[in-house]
């Protein structure tokens, strides 16, 4: 399974922010040791990602057969079309992001985190094609390029601070555009082939895990997070690419760091 690597340490980062000794054994000088009394902070963020589609596929999609208006740019054109299976296949992208973290109680914080980010989708098709008494077998990819702009409202549960080391969890929201998918560019340099596009606008529900690390002059956050997006991203066009596709959502898996 593809999530099986994030969710194991996804359940080992969460049995070490539940074990975490109650006492130290030696005496530790604390960096910044007010720092987290302030009501206000600013960083940034550096992190990688990778973006997955989770894909419902229509029913009875293998037993369908398109005809050739839905085939725009399989040459020579073939008279029919089934398509057999559709699969993602992600790339890395990376993000930069603006912190703003409110301080709302001891154990709570609510932040604010602007992002630009990029990375690559494709889509995987696997398509039987019919021409007069020729069957062939087709693996056609689509990529789909992202680059967006990021609001997510997160909020943030702190552990009580062990030394130089903070465990915390978070759950938030994210509204994204994406500037990318839709270009008129990408149009004119795929004149040829037919794009596959998504939806401009989506939203996103947020968890994840991390851990502060206080140094002499900065905190330094190491974060592993999760984002499902819950709207259908799919802009249909009426053709064998997009009409097999009854939902289409986004996720992304992003390990960051942040420097405030």
């Amino acid at each position: 399974m593809k999530d099986k690597g994030f969710l194991t340490l996804a359940c080992v980062i969460i049995i070490l922010f539940f074990s975490l000794p109650a006492k130290s054994q030696k005496s530790i000088v604390l960096n910044s040791p007010r720092y987290d009394d302030d009501l206000i902070h600013f960083g940034f963020v550096l992190g990688g990602n990778m973006s997955y589609l989770t894909i419902r596929p229509v029913a009875d999609m293998q037993h369908i057969v398109w005809d050739s208006t839905y085939i725009p740019d399989i040459l020579p054109m073939p008279s029919g079309a089934r398509v057999l299976s559709i699969e993602s296949r992600p790339t890395p992208g990376f993000v930069i992001s603006i912190v703003s973290d409110l301080r709302l109680g001891t154990l709570f914080n609510l932040r604010f985190i602007p992002s630009l980010s990029f990375g690559d989708r494709d889509l995987v098709y696997s398509i039987l094609v019919y021409r007069k008494t020729d069957t062939i077998l087709m693996n056609i990819t689509k990529k789909v390029p992202s680059t967006y702009i990021n609001f997510p409202l997160e909020f943030k549960y702190k552990a009580l601070r062990y030394d130089n080391f903070r465990p915390y969890l978070l759950a938030g929201v994210q509204y994204t555009l994406d500037l990318a998918s839709q270009a008129k560019k990408r149009e004119q340099r795929s004149s040829d082939q037919k794009i596959v596009k998504f939806n401009q606008n989506d939203l996103y529900i947020e968890v994840g895990v991390g851990f502060d690390f206080y140094n002499e002059w900065f905190k330094l956050g190491v974060e592993l997070k999760m984002m499902y997006g819950i709207q259908d991203i799919l802009k249909r066009e009426h053709n064998i690419y997009t009409d097999p596709i009854a939902k289409l959502n986004s996720k992304i898996f992003q390990l960051s760091f942040t420097f405030e």
